[in-house]
């Protein structure tokens, strides 16, 4: 098979790697030319993951054109606010149909839609199949073939087959699935509880604090998940539970990081200058405060860290808000 991945981020990396020990041929397109240039050079990655180490089997490319003429299955690790744009470019130059897989854990703010909505939006009849790929999995444990379990999603059974056994090899295990809405938000809403879990840690609390946090975190998700679309069970499995306790419990997770220096004072803008990777629960946390406002669903924790990224309130009073709540039953 031949597989072109847009992103030469640390996962894009990552999966190319997979990949190319699949014995699956690879273009990694990347967004900036000195990144394409520093992986033809020196045949890793070194600004986004230097522990990767390709293989001939892949090449790079910071066209787009050559991209998309390379492979009509596409798998997209791009970031969520950039998903529209680069797919909408990369369509330009793709032919009549066009089989994607997302590996981006986002909702798009604009618009409220999940990488799969988006993808039929600016692909239209030319959307051949859809898959999302979603599981507790850092890039660099995956680049040093750590046994690893993700999510292949799909509501076409025999792409989810094809896919799951295609990219599946001794060190990285799919399972599969047909509930795509689950696993798109199981994904897209843990980040945002990471970024709780990592105040936590920032302000000094313990593991009580934390654990607490990751069980009614994933109380909130599954209740958002539920009222559109998704499963019960995918919520309990790798792309709800298992993912939500990696990035809220890892040291190598990004949100939790911002977390961390959230909750010990520094000012969001200070975060991001310091930093080029990606925070995915940075964004999530408006658009999942907007779709849980539009669909009536409680959500604290979620609103809590939309008051801290967006409205400049303290960490210990969100925390402290949190614990202040109306006494309940907890189901």
């Amino acid at each position: 098979m031949k597989i072109s991945i847009i992103g030469a981020g640390s996962f894009g990396s990552a999966l190319a790697e997979v990949c190319s020990r699949c014995n699956h041929e690879v273009m990694l397109w990347a967004h900036d030319p000195r990144v394409a240039e520093a992986i033809a050079e020196s045949r890793s990655n070194p600004v986004y993951l230097p522990a990767a180490q390709f293989s001939s089997l892949v090449r790079v490319t910071n066209s787009l054109e050559e991209a998309a003429r390379f492979s009509d299955t596409v798998l997209m690790v791009t970031p969520s606010h950039h998903w529209r744009e680069v797919l909408t470019e990369l369509s330009i130059h793709s032919g009549e149909s066009v089989r994607i897989i997302s590996a981006t854990k986002g909702i798009e703010n604009q618009t409220l839609l999940r990488m799969s909505e988006v993808a039929a939006e600016v692909l239209k009849g030319r959307l051949g199949k859809f898959a999302s790929l979603s599981g507790p999995t850092f890039a660099l444990e995956i680049s040093r073939e750590d046994p690893s379990a993700a999510v292949i999603a799909s509501t076409d059974h025999e792409f989810a087959v094809e896919i799951q056994q295609a990219l599946s090899c001794r060190s990285f295990r799919l399972y599969r699935s047909d509930d795509v809405i689950g696993v798109e938000l199981g994904g897209s809403l843990k980040n945002v509880v990471a970024i709780a879990a990592g105040v936590i840690e920032g302000v000094g609390f313990g593991w009580n604090t934390t654990a607490a946090l990751i069980t009614r975190g994933l109380h909130e998700i599954r209740r958002l998940g539920l009222a559109l679309g998704g499963r019960m069970e995918t919520f309990a499995g790798l792309a709800g539970m298992g993912d939500l306790i990696l990035t809220c419990t890892g040291a190598l997770s990004r949100n939790r990081k911002v977390g961390v220096l959230l909750g010990q004072g520094k000012s969001l803008s200070e975060i991001l200058s310091e930093s080029r990777l990606v925070a995915e629960g940075i964004k999530t946390s408006k658009s999942a405060k907007e779709l849980a406002d539009r669909h009536g669903i409680e959500m604290p924790i979620i609103s809590e860290m939309y008051r801290l990224l967006y409205e400049g309130e303290a960490a210990r009073s969100c925390i402290q808000r949190l614990m202040s709540r109306e006494l309940k039953p907890e189901v």
